[in-house]
């Protein structure tokens, strides 16, 4: 079994702090940012950054909904780390500053693929359709952002 890894990223005109401030907050605003793959949005616990615990599924393709149960850590004031108990797969979203007041949002989510023929599919396939999720996610965070 080999690691599955996607990556997205946008670049914004918006101060880190405050694009940062728009990710963490997983009770009003990042429910805003959820295209339509994702169902059942809750959050469990906290609502802010670090602590919070927050379920929702998401249709991954058009027979695989995965149902996702993930935990919150904020390992520096740049990241946000969200790790899902129900399965190994990790998203890390970045927020770094470009020039004097604009910011990049990186997301990377990576997960213990199939083997086989299975695998190699997932491997290939997956990245290319969470992204496209991501980028759905990030182009709505930037309307939100104004």
């Amino acid at each position: 079994m080999g690691k599955v890894h996607a990556t997205t990223e946008r670049t914004y005109q918006a101060d880190p702090a405050r694009v940062y401030g728009a990710l963490a907050d997983y009770a009003v605003t990042r429910p805003k940012l959820l295209p339509a793959q994702y169902s059942e949005y809750e959050v469990r616990a906290g609502g802010e950054g670090a602590g919070t615990q927050v379920h929702w599924k998401l249709q991954a393709t058009e027979k695989r909904v995965r149902d996702c149960l993930f935990t919150v850590s904020a390992p520096s004031p740049e990241k946000l780390v969200e790790t899902d108990a129900n399965s190994s797969m990790v998203i890390t979203w970045t927020v770094s500053a470009v020039g004097e007041k604009g910011s990049r949002v990186t997301v990377e989510a990576s997960w213990t693929g199939a083997t086989g023929i299975g695998g190699f599919f997932e491997r290939t396939f997956a990245p290319k359709g969470l992204n496209r999720i991501h980028d759905q996610v990030l182009a709505n965070l930037a309307a939100e952002l104004g």
